[in-house]
């Protein structure tokens, strides 16, 4: 079976944010980023799963930047087999991404689909 794994890029967890003058967004100037924790412990668990058997693929994608690319080394590392990168520098709603995630499911037909809980960046759940 094979297993999708949804990963995204946030701001790193132990940086202290900070907001535009502008008020207008995060600045994320020369801010260290990684991968969303909760979907780190979607990696791990895919993982877990291919080395019980369970599964015999893992696939991690993501929808970002080309500096997302840092986050699918990650996954690759955890133990990821493949990574699929949809690259764009348009920042992308959680409606948009959840459309773009089922085309890849419809294309790469998992047997699983596992995403973590929530992103700590929107905190939205809604993807």
């Amino acid at each position: 079976m094979k297993i999708l794994v949804a990963v995204k890029r946030v701001i790193d967890y132990n940086v202290k944010i900070r907001v535009k003058p502008d008020n207008s967004d995060v600045d994320l100037t020369n801010v260290k980023m990684a991968m969303n924790p909760f979907c780190e412990i979607a990696v791990e668990e895919a993982v877990r799963l291919k080395e019980k058997g369970v599964a015999t693929e893992v696939v991690a994608v993501t929808v970002g930047p080309k500096a997302a690319q840092e986050q699918l080394r990650t996954a690759l590392a955890l133990g990821a087999d493949r990574a699929i990168h949809l690259e764009t520098d348009e920042r992308v709603e959680s409606l948009a991404v959840a459309k773009l995630l089922a085309k890849v499911v419809e294309e790469e037909q998992p047997g699983l689909v596992i995403l973590g809980k929530q992103a700590i960046d929107t905190d939205n759940n809604q993807t």
